[in-house]
C-alpha cells in the first residue's frame, strides 16, 4: 500500500486517514489513487468512518456499495466490528485495483458482500457465485486468537479473510473464460471433486503427510478451490508487503531499483523472491520486540509455481487479456 500526498499542505496521508494533520477533512479517490479535500463523501463516513469519496452526495462509495447485507446493529459490537471489516475490505479492493480488478475499466461482475454479526452461533464465511460472506466478529482479538489456536493456524486477520474469500470470487470470474479451467486443473487439480466431502475428510483426518512440499497451508490441501484461494491470498500478501516496503522509502539490495513497483512486475518468480526476502528481514525485526513473525510461512518450490500461475492470471484477467 502506498503512502499518499497531502492535497492541502505538507506531510503525508495514510490509507485510512479521514483528515490531514491540521484537521482538514479529506477523502480517498480509488480511481485517482489520491486524497481529495472535497465532497461528496461516502454516506458511511459518519457511521463507520469510511474515508472514500462517493459518486454523488448521499451515495455510498465504490466499496460500501458492494455491501448488500450489513450486520444487525442490535448485536453487541456489531457496528465497530463492521467499521474495521469495511476498512479491511477497502484495503484489499484497492490493492486489487492495481491490477484493474473491480474498477470502472473492469468489464466483469463485482463481488457482493454479506457482512454479518455473530449471534449465538458463528457465521459460516465463504463465497458462492459472486457473494462473499464474512463474519465481522473476526476482528475481535480474543475470538481471533481462540479460533486461530483451535485450527492450529499461524496467521488469521480480517485482511487475510478478505483476500482468501475474494480469491474464491476471482476464481469464479476467471472460470467463465474458456482458456482458464484446463490450465487451472493442470496446476491445482480437478475442482469438480466433492467439496463438502473433501472438507469433512480434512477436518476429520487432517492434511496428508508431507503436505508442506506441495501446499502453502494445511487448509490448502483440503480441495483445489482452497488451494487456489490460499495461494492467491498469499500472493496478495507478499505483493502488498513488498509494495508497502517500497512506499515507506526503505531500501534493500534485493530490490531492482528505488522506483520498483511490485504491481507492475511481470516476473512472478522475481516478485516472490524479493517479497519473501523482505519478509524474512521484517520477521527478524519483529522478533527484536517479542512479536510474532510478519509472514510465518515457508514456500516450497511447488507453492512458488502455483503462486506464479495465480500471478499471471490476476495480472491479466480483469480486462480479459
Amino acid at each position: 500500500m502506498r503512502i499518499f500526498a497531502n492535497p492541502v499542505g505538507g506531510g503525508s496521508l495514510w490509507f485510512d486517514n479521514l483528515a490531514t494533520a491540521d484537521g482538514t477533512p479529506v477523502a480517498y479517490d480509488p480511481q485517482a489513487r489520491a486524497f481529495l479535500p472535497m465532497r461528496p463523501f461516502c454516506a458511511n463516513r459518519e457511521r463507520i468512518g469510511c474515508n472514500w469519496i462517493a459518486p454523488e452526495e448521499g451515495a455510498f462509495c465504490r466499496s460500501c456499495a458492494m455491501t448488500e447485507l450489513a450486520p444487525d446493529p442490535g448485536i453487541p459490537n456489531a457496528i465497530p466490528n463492521w467499521a474495521q471489516t469495511e476498512a479491511a475490505k477497502r484495503w484489499v479492493l484497492d490493492n486489487l485495483g492495481r491490477w484493474h480488478w473491480f474498477r470502472p475499466e473492469d468489464p466483469g461482475a463485482r463481488p457482493v458482500f454479506h457482512l454479518l454479526a455473530e449471534g449465538p452461533t458463528p457465521v459460516p464465511m465463504g463465497h458462492a457465485e459472486g457473494v462473499v460472506t464474512i463474519s465481522v466478529a473476526e476482528v475481535e482479538p480474543v475470538l481471533v486468537t481462540t479460533r486461530r489456536e483451535a485450527l492450529d493456524e499461524p496467521y488469521r486477520t480480517m485482511i487475510g479473510h478478505m483476500r482468501h474469500e475474494i480469491a474464491h470470487m476471482l476464481w469464479w470470474r476467471l472460470s467463465l473464460r474458456k482458456d482458464f479451467l484446463d490450465a487451472f486443473r493442470a496446476m491445482f487439480g480437478d475442482e469438480r471433486i466433492d467439496y463438502p466431502a473433501a472438507l469433512q475428510y480434512h477436518y476429520e483426518n487432517g492434511p496428508p503427510a508431507g503436505w508442506q512440499q506441495y501446499y502453502l497451508t494445511s487448509y490448502a490441501s483440503a480441495h483445489p478451490h482452497e488451494d487456489w484461494a490460499e495461494t492467491a491470498a498469499h500472493l496478495l500478501h507478499l505483493t502488498d508487503i513488498a509494495d508497502s516496503f517500497v512506499a515507506t522509502g526503505l531500501s534493500s539490495p534485493q530490490m531492482p531499483d528505488a522506483g520498483w513497483d511490485p504491481y507492475t512486475e511481470p516476473d512472478a518468480e522475481r516478485l516472490i523472491r524479493i517479497a519473501v526476502t523482505l519478509s524474512f528481514g521484517i520477521n527478524h525485526v519483529n522478533r527484536s520486540m517479542g512479536l510474532s513473525d510478519l509472514y510465518p510461512f515457508v514456500l516450497s518450490d511447488h507453492a512458488r509455481h502455483k503462486m506464479a500461475f495465480v500471478h499471471n492470471w490476476l495480472r491479466r484477467g480483469a480486462q480479459g487479456l
